[in-house]
């Protein structure tokens, strides 16, 4: 099987690789890829480059390679409704089409369709304009703190916790005013703000038929201790502790099976992955947000986790014959990811640095590229997140330990990392 990976980041670094490990599978091509996925790799892995906007441009590819079979990485080909094209085209394709990706592109849309299928999560209100968003924060509905969403795609950056009114106006005007987000800020979503431990679930569909994963528990805020600014992802383990089997029979029934069952109800049939990242609050589990894909840096320590066929299976999904399926499982090992990001991420950082220290031996180790490139054969940073650094181990002690190890042999000027990925499973 030749396989395609639209993508250039840690996740679709980490799918490539388990792609690798994969018998069935001949040959990858990764575009727009980067060098981090070719290395070791031989001639089993091409990078091309590629328009992620552009759909036509990504069939196309797919039909020169003569590629088996496609994989989504990142939203903006869902958003840009390459899924839609690819069917059209009658070649397969993992993820959503557009309409279903609105999950994630549009969180008034998945609050409104959440509502709908009595799928448990924070109440909540959609302000279209800044007046409207103005009266909600004077009416503070849901007390303080309150949460504040610009509706589409932020990057992992559209997301504030206003403690008071002042916050919560400065938070609308940034938005919906000064447009910092672009479209994405011109409309905004209010949530009452739960509490309890966040956790991760990823789940893969055929439109009908969905299968739950793994779990995980990812570091969203820039610091130690979960201070600093939101970020795309700064670490995470898998499986979490906290998803117990009972946990997960709650999840299918609650969250999972509805929202497959309402999408296709709708007449816009899920397939492709989906992440749920729940909140376990005193009144069981509740939605925070959907993704239309697979997290990053989630993928990187999900993904090493899951053992058996997984092309066969994703072509499976692609096709709707999921149920038929051969099952993925946990292969019993614990897996923690650390990023190695930019100085100054998420806010402003160099790139074109020299990075030290990837040609040393990581032993149970992985280390997964996402903003790298090559400058006269030696890599160099290209990104704010540039590297994700994954132990795995027989417990959370062992993988947590590994990914620290083999993060200290890599350096780059002004790198930072977060030093209590996983502490919260000890």
């Amino acid at each position: 099987m030749k396989v395609l990976v639209l993508g250039s980041g840690g996740r679709e670094h980490a799918l490539v690789w388990r792609l690798r490990q994969d018998p069935e599978v001949t040959a990858i091509v990764a575009a727009p890829g980067n060098p981090g996925m070719a290395q070791g790799a031989g001639s089993s892995v091409r990078i091309r480059t590629i328009d992620l906007n552009s759909p036509p441009a990504m069939a196309a590819l797919a039909r020169d390679e003569r590629a088996d079979l496609t994989i989504v990485g990142p939203e903006l080909p869902l958003a840009a409704g390459v899924v839609d094209l690819f069917r059209a085209e009658r070649l397969p394709i993992v993820g959503p089409t557009a309409a279903a990706a609105r999950l994630e592109t549009s969180k008034a849309f998945a609050k409104a369709f959440m509502a709908r299928h009595a799928v448990p999560t924070a109440r909540f209100l959609v302000a279209a304009d800044a007046s409207e968003a103005e009266a909600v924060v004077t009416d503070a509905p849901f007390g303080w703190p309150l949460v504040i969403k610009a509706d589409g795609l932020a990057g992992g950056k559209g997301v504030v916790i206003a403690l008071d009114p002042k916050e919560a106006m400065s938070a609308v005007r940034e938005a919906m005013v000064d447009r910092r987000f672009g479209d994405a800020g011109g409309t905004v979503v209010f949530e009452e703000c739960l509490r309890g431990p966040e956790v991760s679930v990823f789940a893969l569909s055929d439109g009908g038929t969905a299968r739950v994963l793994l779990s995980a528990q990812d570091h969203k805020r820039a610091f130690d201790n979960d201070e600093g600014p939101n970020t795309g992802g700064m670490g995470a383990f898998a499986p979490s502790p906290l998803y117990t089997p009972e946990l997960d029979a709650r999840v299918r029934a609650e969250i999972i099976d509805p929202v497959i069952a309402g999408m296709r109800a709708e007449g816009h049939s899920y397939t492709g992955f989906l992440y749920a990242g729940l909140m376990l609050t005193a009144d069981g589990p509740k939605v925070i947000e959907f993704n239309a894909r697979f997290g990053d840096p989630e993928a990187q320590v999900v993904l090493p986790a899951l053992s058996g066929p997984f092309a066969k299976v994703l072509m499976a999904a692609a096709r709707g014959h999921l149920a038929a399926a051969p099952e993925l499982d946990w292969n019993g090992e614990v897996f923690a990811g650390v990023v190695l990001a930019s100085g100054g991420y998420p806010g402003t950082f160099d790139s074109g640095l020299p990075i030290a220290g990837l040609d040393a031996e990581q032993g149970d180790a992985l280390v997964f590229h996402a903003g790298t490139a090559l400058s006269d054969g030696r890599f160099v940073t290209a990104g704010g997140r540039v590297l994700t650094v994954v132990g795995r181990g027989s417990g959370y002690r062992a993988a947590i330990d590994r990914a620290y190890h083999a993060a200290a042999r890599i350096t780059f000027d002004k790198m930072h990392f977060r030093k209590d990925i996983g502490r919260s499973a000890l």
